[in-house]
């Protein structure tokens, strides 16, 4: 009696990691996805490992849990993945005021940002 469960909106050779309210802009966390989409996943987490962004870090462990998704959950080879897709969404935004000169005030933005990654496994070549 219960609600019928969605189908799987992915692949069979697909898994996905959703990292959400990562505390970074999504102009700045889309520089660091565009620099591993396509990559093997090995090659991605040592670009990650060594760049010196600091969202880099949360950006690795999404790639991680992807790749751990991909690997207990869906029983792909992990020597045969990449990424896929790594695509960045809008989170909510956090205002905020500083104060002015003059009994002035200022508003600060601080927003939020989604983090998607989905992994492939590669044909063989």
């Amino acid at each position: 009696m219960g609600k019928q469960s969605n189908p799987r909106s992915l692949a069979d050779s697909e898994a996905k990691s959703v990292v959400r309210n990562l505390r970074v802009s999504p102009q700045k966390l889309n520089l660091v996805a565009t620099m591993i989409r396509g990559m093997d996943v090995n090659k991605a987490i040592a670009a990650l490992s060594f760049s010196r962004r600091r969202i880099s870090g949360d950006v690795k462990k999404a790639l991680q849990s992807a790749i751990a998704n991909a690997e207990n959950n869906h029983s792909l080879d992990v020597d045969r993945l990449f990424v896929k897709e790594a695509h960045v969404g809008k989170g909510l935004v956090m205002k905020r005021f500083r104060a002015r000169a003059k009994g002035r005030g200022a508003r600060i933005l601080k927003p939020f940002s989604h983090l998607t990654i989905i992994v492939g496994e590669r044909g063989e070549q």
